[in-house]
């Protein structure tokens, strides 16, 4: 018993170096009784486990149970080992290394974390290398945790520690994965810090970003954003310092990219803002940017752009046959959507003249000479090769490309060559995908040629503007100009059964008299579907003037409709029209089974599995929207005052166009809000347009919020510091699952705004200031500023 004494008393004098190594480490100690230092453990059991956790922050109770078996120098030697090497930061670094060299990824994590709550971040070398051994994995968990570290290394300031070249690999890695945010900012960042990713570099970036909606709407901004610094002469190309700057300017391929995601996912208006800006930094137009200009253009309504266009496209000499057929679709579609139904009718008739002369053998060698002047360029896969892919391999751009390109030889390619390769790969998946959207024209040996598709627009068109006498001519020239078909299987003849079918009898009736004008004879259906449409709606003076029609045409009646003619004159009691009837019938021998109903033809249409134009044209006519073609008339007048900034006049023209019955639209209001904000600082006047869009959308209108004009109004807003109106926006977008970009609401706030809210409440303020002030801290916290 004296000796445990004694040695336990000799112990407590020698710990005293330990004491103040722990109490460096944050660690928390616990003197120890006698009872429990008689504790049977003996000190090998203090392992290393046990002593790793004098690392962590969290609270550790230091143990060192006594065996008396052993010396007390003894214990203090091995702990305090222990101790040191725990505590070295040049052991756990060479650890962590060797954990990225090995591919442990979750020990390596593990040793990092050690790392930082002991000294830090680890040295720039193994930082980065950590980095890049996270992205290489292209494992959405180790993803998001590379990007945390690379967040945490800006909030703390050590935004030094991270290499260019690692960034924009990392950033490359987040976009193949999804990440599209998290990798614009990397993007940002970058140029915040004045590290210039080169063109050939983000290229690849941008172009994984535009496989999807918020990545494509983010790529449209970074290219304003980048062209934003080039634009109007900023940069002196001839100073030398200014090369890094110079080598991130976007080129072409840079704005083919953004503007085929704005096409894909309909952000067109933004779109047109590239539009805008590619004169100002001197990028030069190719083929595939003529092409996305046109669909720009159409989708936006801008009919006058889109025919100087056509000049520049009938005089390049490199267009495939599928840039020829997107170009002509958005030609004709632009024609439908303003109602011009006969220059789009005009085309439609050219086509076939064309395909008709094609036929002979002379005609064709000249055409496809023509079609096919351009087989020493790349020309893009042609639609039929479009068909015959995969969905799968065009909707997800992973199955074509893959990240196989390791850290290492990422570095080794200065020039970035591979990665400008692989936004061209991908560039060719965006307009692929565009390509597959064509619908209205086809190709036939380089001839342009319409589908039934068209036929069924213009129809529904000149139905619908009431121009049966032009609709029966287009389509007599048109059955002329194609292939001859029979008489009961023409296209004049499908729409007007068409017309039977929807109940427009008197339509069916006008296009029936103008074939007959125009000397084209019909079968006997489509009188009968007439006569019996007419016998069931009891309009006994249209029976007798259709009658009349047919025995002048010589043409036999079938045995349903004498029926149905029968019956009706019963149902008007007269007696003698209906046996004059019967025994027309009987004399004529007309059997029951004489003729093929029109019931049992709209039934086998609607039963077949190639859809024929009339069951597509019962479809468009019964599920399509009636579009008013006045509102984009009024759009482009509207477009063109506030281009200009003539405000005056574009109210003006809104004015005009509500007084003569035309609703404005969201492409109205985007007009006239980015015009105020390129005027500045007429703030007051969007907030009453945003009070009036507001009044549009509950109304019986139902004016349709887009992505596109809540983007600008919000942007209004936030500069001028509406923020109350700012924060109705954001919960109507919000509501809407409509993207935001966060960052550039926050960046915009910091620079107009920094200082708004910061210090403490005042303690007299007014139910307005308070209000204000609620909205500003409400905008700060959805920007992550507090």
């Amino acid at each position: 018993m004296m000796l445990a004494k004694s040695c336990f008393n000799q112990t407590r004098k020698i710990p005293s170096a330990l004491l103040c190594l722990c109490a460096k480490s944050n660690c928390r100690i616990t003197r120890l009784s006698r009872s429990q230092c008689l504790c049977p453990r003996p000190v090998c059991k203090f392992t290393d486990s046990t002593l790793n956790k004098l690392n962590t922050k969290t609270s550790t109770v230091l143990e060192y149970p006594l065996g008396f078996a052993y010396r007390s120098q003894s214990f203090s030697t091995t702990a305090g080992t222990i101790l040191v090497q725990a505590r070295d930061p040049g052991k756990l670094c060479e650890n962590l290394q060797n954990a990225i060299d090995d591919h442990r990824y979750s020990d390596a994590w593990n040793l990092n974390e050690q790392h930082m709550q002991m000294e830090g971040f680890p040295r720039k070398s193994i930082v980065n290398k950590l980095l890049a051994c996270l992205a290489e994995t292209l494992d959405l968990h180790w993803l998001e945790k590379a990007y945390a570290l690379v967040e945490q290394a800006f909030e703390e300031h050590k935004h030094l520690l991270l290499e260019k070249e690692t960034l924009i690999y990392l950033s490359l890695a987040l976009a193949r994965g999804g990440f599209v945010v998290p990798a614009s900012t990397i993007v940002r960042k970058l140029i915040e810090m004045e590290q210039f990713p080169p063109v050939t570099a983000w290229l690849a970036i941008l172009a994984y970003m535009s496989q999807i909606s918020p990545g494509a709407y983010l790529a449209t901004e970074l290219v304003l954003e980048i062209g934003y610094l080039f634009q109007d002469g900023r940069v002196d190309p001839r100073k030398k310092s200014n090369e890094p700057l110079i080598s991130m300017k976007p080129n072409t391929t840079a704005f083919s990219i953004a503007l085929s995601g704005c096409l894909l996912f309909g952000t067109t208006r933004k779109a047109e803002q590239l539009l805008d800006m590619m004169p100002r930094i001197g990028v030069k137009s190719d083929v595939n940017l003529l092409i996305s200009m046109a669909h720009i253009y159409e989708r936006n309504g801008r009919r006058e752009e889109l025919k100087k266009l056509k000049r520049h496209i009938d005089e390049v000499h490199n267009l495939s046959d599928i840039q020829f057929q997107q170009f002509y679709n958005c030609l004709l579609t632009c024609d439908l959507n303003f109602g011009d139904l006969e220059s789009a009718a005009n085309m439609v008739l050219e086509m076939l003249r064309k395909g008709k002369k094609a036929q002979n053998s002379l005609g064709a060698s000249t055409l496809v000479f023509e079609a096919n002047r351009s087989a020493n360029t790349r020309i893009l896969p042609s639609a039929e090769v479009l068909n015959h892919r995969k969905s799968g391999e065009l909707d997800n751009p992973r199955l074509l490309t893959s990240l196989s390109v390791s850290f290492e030889e990422f570095c080794r390619d200065r020039k970035f060559l591979k990665l400008e390769a692989l936004a061209k790969e991908l560039l060719d998946t965006l307009l692929a995908k565009l390509q597959r959207q064509v619908d209205l024209i086809t190709t036939e040996h380089g001839i342009l040629q319409p589908t039934e598709t068209i036929y069924v627009k213009l129809v529904k068109g000149f139905l619908e503007a009431g121009k049966t006498k032009d609709l029966a001519e287009f389509l007599i020239k048109a059955e002329k100009e194609d292939s001859p078909v029979s008489s009961d299987n023409s296209a004049l003849v499908h729409v007007i059964n068409s017309c039977i079918s929807l109940g427009w009898l008197d339509q069916a009736h006008d296009l029936l008299d103008e074939m007959c004008l125009a000397g084209v004879k019909s079968g006997s259906s489509v009188y009968a579907a007439l006569l019996k449409a007419y016998c069931k709606e009891n309009r006994a003076g249209e029976v007798t003037s259709l009658l009349r029609d047919v025995r002048k045409a010589g043409i036999q009646l079938d045995a349903s409709c004498y029926e149905a003619l029968i019956q009706s004159r019963v149902l008007q009691e007269d007696t003698q029209g209906a046996l004059s009837l019967f025994k027309e019938m009987k004399e004529a021998r007309i059997l029951r089974s004489g003729h093929q109903e029109f019931d049992m033809l709209v039934k086998g249409c609607a039963e077949s599995g190639e859809a024929s134009l009339m069951s597509k044209l019962l479809k468009e006519i019964k599920e399509g929207q009636r579009v008013d073609c006045r509102v984009h008339d009024w759009n482009n007048v509207i477009h063109f005052f506030s281009r200009k900034r003539l405000m005056q006049d574009a109210e003006k023209a809104l004015k005009k166009m509500r007084s003569l019955g035309h609703n404005p639209n969201a492409q109205t209001f985007h007009s006239l809000v980015t015009g105020y904000a390129a005027i500045g600082g007429k703030y007051t006047e969007v907030t009453e347009l945003w009070g009036e869009m507001k009044a549009l959308a509950f109304s019986s209108s139902g004016m349709k919020f887009d992505q596109e004009l809540l983007d600008s109004v919000l942007y209004t807003f936030v500069r001028g510091g509406f923020f109350v109106r700012a924060n109705e926006v954001v919960e109507m977008m919000e509501r809407g699952k409509m993207f935001v970009d966060k960052y550039k609401y926050r960046t915009l706030f910091l620079k107009y705004h920094k200082t708004m809210c910061k210090g403490k409440t005042p303690k007299f303020q007014t139910e307005s200031q308070m209000k204000k002030r609620e909205a500003v801290l409400s905008f700060k916290k959805w920007v992550g500023l507090c």
